[in-house]
């Protein structure tokens, strides 16, 4: 058994090596004198490998420093082969697989099995694979390998996850065009790649709603079989009982359809510049994409060097010229990508402000053709191998890191070796291999830019680049009944929202209302029980609204003007998500008092709808919009009271149907008002709202909108 050299032992060697030449390091006057000794031999201790009679793979990697064992199951099959109408299917089936527990045990039962002995079993999905992996002490290896069996073979997808799944994606969904950055990584992949490219697509609302526990069941019948499956360990244990222990598991276990590998044809972009607008940032994320190659290509080691040289770190061309000599960028980097089993990416990025984004696409532009022109120097090189090299070690410093590299390599039918190879493949590589690599795939006229910024702010540079196309990422609405908007007004309608106007209070007292206050004690429904919370919230008409919410976590406050859209809690403040500023827009629209006062306006259109049963009423129904916000209203007929308010609005989890129920109504300062509401999202309840107090045309401080300064940001 080999053992590692404890700390104390490397540092003497360190120190005797320190002592013996003090005379050398006494007479150096440069640090270019010293003299870098050659790194010492790189032999990983290789996993112990074999076959199961059913085609399973099994690694077994021992390692007694700890008493710990890690397993690691890689699956074949990923997101890159579900249905494009499904997209999402493999996210949903590896969060499920997971909390959806076994047929004997739910998912919370699993969680409190592990807890109790600081073990883990997590499942996950990716691309072209999933994973079912277990962590444990040494001592509990015989409990947690049964539950990892079990779920393994015997997943339960109970349906309250799939649904609990859903939600956490289509958050994710509603989310993704609030950081610039992530808005730049997929679209600049859908460039690379084509739109519609598996290795581009991602989820949107209808193609998780089409997702279904069936499609769930069938995924795992389809392609979890031994045969498909490549099983790593690595820890505290000895190889033969282990090996034992697998094989009684999974020896039984029949080969099923093998996995098969899809062709996927790439489609890049054209090459010119693609624009992305984004209002509520003051910088722009530039990345210039064309494709890169496979990992099993003999130019990789070249090209990995001068990846490093050109782009790769502090110093790399890449940050000298455009980040520390011209002040350009924030970041830049990039180089030729490589994946194991299709091309990767040619990836350039940057990030610079706005009023530089012109000059920094032709910063980018301009070191490519230096590239190929004057390759790196042999210093460069040098400087870019030894920084590989010097890492390296760090990347593969444990023998769990190794084993799931070597898992990679058997994944994709690479040699074991290849860990190695990687080593002496750097170490050989010479300015002419780097300037061969640099003229055989660098070419800049092919390159598709992509520039992700505020328009207001960069105005007119991008024209100078060439042609430029307008990159759409708005988010499609989730699938179902969608309420079409009133294109016009009909006499039905106007009569309803005049009964409207009439029950509130009247045109004469409406119009004379500028803003309102109100105090609200509000009953959120959560997952771990009711969560009350306290409001205060003032509306300005026609766009003004500040809320301040007191919660048993502690305060926070919101606010949403034309000027600024902005949180702030703990007296930091941050810009509203562009998704959340639109839904507080077309809220403040909608708002009851806010379309009473426009019921004369043209912007505002109004137009009946035929009658529904709300409650023990027959109310009739108004549809409107709101200078573009649709809505649609329940009304009594003997009243004129608004009974219930139905919108599309983007909650959470994304867009969600919210209903607004309304009661106890209550005379305020010469108009009538509810002083209750029920809100209802998608058919489940989610929260009460009880008004303690409204104030009308209240005094209004002009700082409540005003966004605090911000500290200046630490230097980049």
């Amino acid at each position: 058994m080999t053992r590692r050299p404890s700390l104390a032992l490397l540092l003497a060697v360190m120190l005797a090596s320190f002592l013996a030449a003090p005379a050398a390091l006494a007479q150096a006057t440069d640090w270019k004198q010293i003299k870098t000794p050659p790194l010492p031999p790189f032999h990983p201790q290789t996993p112990k490998r074999m076959v199961l009679p059913n085609g399973m793979v099994l690694l077994l990697q021992e390692d007694h420093e700890l008493p710990l064992v890690n397993g690691m199951m890689r699956i074949r099959g990923g997101a890159r082969v579900e249905p494009a109408g499904k997209a999402g299917l493999v996210d949903i089936y590896g969060d499920v697989w997971r909390t959806g527990g076994t047929r004997n045990r739910t998912g919370d039962q699993l969680d409190d099995f592990l807890e109790a002995r600081a073990a883990k079993v997590e499942t996950d999905g990716a691309s072209d694979s999933t994973f079912i992996n277990f962590s444990c002490l040494k001592n509990d290896l015989p409990d947690v390998f049964n539950v990892f069996v079990e779920l393994l073979r015997e997943p339960a997808f109970r349906q309250d996850k799939i649904e609990l799944a859903k939600q956490q994606l289509n958050t994710s969904i509603a989310r993704r065009n609030d950081d610039i950055g992530d808005i730049a990584a997929r679209v600049s992949a859908q460039l690379a790649y084509g739109p519609n490219s598996p290795y581009a697509r991602f989820p949107e609302y209808a193609t998780v709603a089409a997702v279904t526990r069936d499609d769930l069941v069938a995924w795992h019948q389809k392609y979890v079989h031994p045969n498909n499956i490549i099983l790593g360990i690595v820890g505290d244990f000895d190889s033969a009982a282990m090996e034992l222990r697998v094989r009684q598991a999974f020896a039984a276990w029949p080969r099923g359809p093998e996995a098969e590998k899809p062709k996927i044809e790439i489609q890049p972009a054209r090459p010119q510049v693609y624009f992305v607008p984004k209002e509520d940032v003051n910088q722009s994320d530039i990345q210039m994409v064309a494709q890169g190659i496979e990992r099993n290509n003999p130019d990789y080691f070249a090209v990995t060097v001068m990846n490093e040289a050109f782009g790769g770190g502090f110093s790399s061309r890449l940050v000298k010229v455009l980040r520390t000599e011209k002040g350009l960028a924030y970041a830049v980097g990039g180089g030729i990508g490589s994946a194991f089993d299709h091309p990767g990416v040619f990836r350039l990025a940057m990030g610079t402000k706005s009023a530089t984004t012109a000059e920094a696409v032709e910063g980018l532009r301009q070191q490519l053709e230096e590239l190929i022109k004057n390759p790196p120097s042999e210093e460069e090189l040098k400087f870019a191998k030894d920084a590989i090299l010097n890492s390296f070690v760090f990347n593969f410093d444990s023998r769990d890191k190794v084993l799931r590299e070597q898992m990679a390599y058997e994944f994709y039918g690479y040699p074991l070796d290849f860990l190695e190879r990687f080593r002496a493949g750097i170490e050989k590589v010479t300015p002419e291999d780097v300037a061969r690599v640099a003229r055989q795939y660098v070419h800049p006229e092919q390159f598709a830019t992509l520039v992700v910024g505020n328009p207001a702010e960069i105005g007119q540079q991008l024209a100078a680049l060439g042609p430029v196309a307008k990159w759409d990422i708005t988010i499609p609405p989730p699938p179902g009944e969608k309420q079409a908007a009133v294109e016009a007004s009909d006499a039905a309608g106007k009569a309803l929202i005049a009964k409207v106007v009439a029950a509130l209070g009247g045109e004469s007292k409406l119009q004379s209302v500028q803003a309102v206050e109100q105090k609200v004690a509000l009953v959120r429904k959560t997952p771990q029980g009711d969560l009350p919370l306290d409001l205060d919230g003032i509306t300005v008409f026609p766009d003004r609204q500040w809320t301040r919410i007191e919660s048993p976590m502690g305060s926070m406050s919101m606010v949403y003007s034309p000027q600024a859209s902005f949180m702030e809690m703990a007296g930091a403040a941050r810009d509203l998500p562009a998704t959340q500023k639109e839904d507080a827009q077309q809220s403040l629209k909608r708002d009851l008092l806010n379309v009473a006062r426009h019921a004369n306006d043209p912007k505002f259109l109004f137009s009946a709808g035929g009658t529904e049963k709300i409650g023990d009423v027959e109310a009739q129904v108004l549809n409107l919009n709101a200078d573009g916000a649709t809505a649609r209203w329940y009304i009594d007929p003997q009243t004129g009271r608004v009974l219930r308010s139905a919108a599309q609005r983007t909650g959470s989890a994304g867009p969600v149907e919210q209903r607004v129920d309304y009661s106890d109504w209550k005379p305020v300062d010469g108009l009538v008002l509810p002083f209750k509401r029920t809100i209802t999202e998608d058919g489940q309840q989610v929260g009460t709202a009880d008004v303690k107090e409204i104030r009308i045309n209240p005094p209004v401080d002009p700082k409540l909108f005003e966004k605090p300064a911000q500290p200046a940001a630490a230097p980049k």
